[in-house]
């Protein structure tokens, strides 16, 4: 029996298979540039059909499509069916509606029913985002709206040099940070285009609280609370950081600005202090 296998694919074949495959939003598409690369590195058509439980004679299919046609063979040409409920103008609309209420389709069905007259199902409208290359995952909360720029520009420079002399075994770098858990989980979810991510602000809720010093080699100092951690709680952390320094000298970088230009004197083993927005360097 012959073995068939695909011709040999040039590097940039390869790159383009690989990024449907990884970043594309049809299904289709994404399993036969698999099965394409596949054969390229030498698994034979029954493995492929395995893998991804189709019969032999698909997998052939997709090889002889791919030498004729190329990366149009990876997709579906269009089908005749019921036409679509929105026009153009009117799918594109809702495109927009959707990247404006990611979160939220209920909401994006009512303005689109305002607006056109026309009522359409979730589901239609997820088909949508799709043909729009949206994805539905998972939404990251973050400060960097908050932060300053340029001081943080500053501060990486001025870390880069902290970590350099760690790396020389002059001082020890801690990192200090905090968290929280709740028995109530919060995951937001929403529609997101492909290698993008949506950040909404983090915001304070009921939890258990955490805060801890770590440095590069994972060594972790916690300490956990149920109250909310204010000036107080944080000092009397780091006093009990300070009973555990071995060296002499030691960087600690911090957001808390109100408390480290407050309790410097409780800090009696730290040489520098680095936050963002300020620089304190006190010899204690």
């Amino acid at each position: 029996m012959i073995v068939r296998y695909v011709r040999l694919l040039t590097e940039s074949q390869r790159h383009t298979l690989a990024e449907i495959m990884k970043h594309e939003a049809i299904p289709r598409a994404r399993v036969r540039a698999h099965g394409i690369l596949l054969s390229a590195q030498g698994r034979k058509i029954k493995e492929i059909a395995k893998i991804y439980q189709v019969d032999r004679d698909t997998v052939a299919t997709w090889i002889k499509k791919w030498e004729q046609h190329g990366v149009a063979s990876l997709y579906d040409k269009p089908r005749s069916g019921r036409p679509p409920k929105l026009t153009p103008e009117e799918q594109d609309l809702a495109q927009q509606y959707i990247k404006e209420e990611p979160r939220c389709l209920k909401q994006v069905v009512e303005r689109l029913r305002q607006k056109t007259a026309k009522r359409l199902s979730i589901s239609s409208l997820k088909r949508l985002a799709k043909k729009a290359r949206l994805r539905w995952k998972r939404v990251r909360k973050s400060l960097k709206s908050l932060r300053d720029p340029e001081e943080c520009t500053k501060c990486q420079r001025e870390l880069e040099a902290l970590q350099k002399q760690e790396d020389q075994g002059k001082i020890d770098l801690y990192y200090f940070d905090e968290s929280g858990f709740t028995l109530d989980p919060y995951i937001p979810y929403a529609w997101q285009e492909s290698r993008t991510v949506i950040e909404i602000p983090a915001a304070k809720g009921t939890r258990i609280n955490i805060v801890g010093f770590m440095n590069r080699k994972n060594d972790l100092h916690p300490y956990m609370f149920e109250q909310s951690i204010n000036t107080s709680v944080i000092v009397a952390c780091l006093n009990d950081f300070c009973q555990k320094i071995k060296k002499k000298r030691l960087w600690l970088w911090t957001i808390h600005l109100s408390i480290i230009g407050k309790y410097l004197s409780s800090l009696r083993k730290l040489d520098h202090v680095i936050a963002p927005k300020e620089r304190f360097e006190t010899q204690l």
